[in-house]
């Protein structure tokens, strides 16, 4: 991208920034009917995820989810550019539950991996964490490959004191001595190379998973908790958080024990709320390899789980 594109885009950001809630939530609209109304932005993608997700639904009540989905979609960019400079009260706001289980973890001091799908608004639950968790917060991202979007996302995700460390260094990172436990965030529900993914059922479709959390919990004995983020309903713009423990003993658990529980709690989670999650996002995109490796499977579920 041009230097000048970089600086005009940036420009426009900062001034949506400076909107009221009201007003951004006007512009949302408007992305909205622009971009999937006229764009007609990944409609066939977003149609075929819904379909074979939810066999059971009618097309009109599908019909309902994407349009939810759309609102849902605009309403995440309007409020991702909102959160850059938003107040800590802000965030606290429009993000609340229960977090007294990261507390007690914290008393004990037990290092966390905290594992979250993309439901919700995740940049709001990465300020959120590094916001109100007593851990020291290590996010685990992607660097994009545009410097000056990957600059301004690095900004905004470290607004509170969190770490970003790319998923390559993340290993490194973690043998690093600390002075306080830390939480490991990361969102791992999208879509693996299948010759290295763990292959599960997830809403009704052969589905690679990235395996990275389970090394990085064994190898580090890490206790793994999962974050879902729901929509506050008729409330714009609000999420609330809820945390729940799938283990505190990682090198117990039978390989990929710790992947399948994550999925079948985001399963459900995703059909009490199903416009609730990235369905533009190719998440099927690879197929089931004829022949998996031991560790790409799961041989059964033991009886803690």
């Amino acid at each position: 991208m041009p230097l000048f594109v970089s600086k005009f885009l940036f420009l426009i950001l900062n001034q949506v920034s400076s909107l009221s809630w009201r007003n951004a939530f006007r512009l949302s609209d408007f992305l909205r009917w622009s971009i999937f109304t006229v764009g007609g932005y990944r409609r066939k993608v977003i149609w075929q995820n819904l379909k074979n997700s939810f066999p059971e639904k009618s097309d009109e009540e599908l019909t309902c989810i994407a349009e939810a989905f759309q609102q849902h979609f605009t309403d995440l960019i309007v409020e991702t550019i909102k959160f850059r400079t938003a107040s800590p009260e802000c965030v606290r706001e429009r993000l609340q539950g229960d977090i007294s289980i990261m507390d007690k973890f914290y008393a004990e001091k037990t290092n966390i991996i905290y594992l979250m799908g993309h439901r919700g608004n995740w940049e709001l639950a990465n300020l959120f964490s590094s916001l109100c968790f007593t851990h020291e917060c290590i996010v685990v991202y992607r660097p994009l490959q545009n410097q000056a979007s990957d600059r301004w996302f690095l900004d905004l995700r470290t607004r509170f004191g969190a770490k970003l460390v790319p998923m390559d260094c993340i290993f490194k990172e973690l043998q690093k001595p600390r002075e306080r436990p830390y939480c490991v965030v990361l969102a791992n529900d999208q879509s693996p190379n299948p010759k290295t993914a763990f292959w599960t059922n997830f809403l009704h479709q052969d589905t690679g998973v990235f395996r990275g959390v389970e090394t990085i919990a064994r190898r580090y004995n890490l206790t793994v908790l999962y974050a879902d983020f729901s929509k506050v309903p008729g409330k714009r713009g609000y999420y609330h958080v809820n945390i729940s423990t799938i283990t505190e003993c990682p090198k117990e658990v039978e390989n990929n024990a710790i992947l399948e529980k994550q999925l079948r709690i985001l399963e459900k989670d995703i059909n009490s709320q199903p416009h609730n999650w990235l369905w533009s996002h190719r998440r099927w995109k690879h197929k089931r390899p004829e022949c998996l490796k031991p560790e790409q499977t799961l041989p059964g579920l033991s009886s803690d789980f």
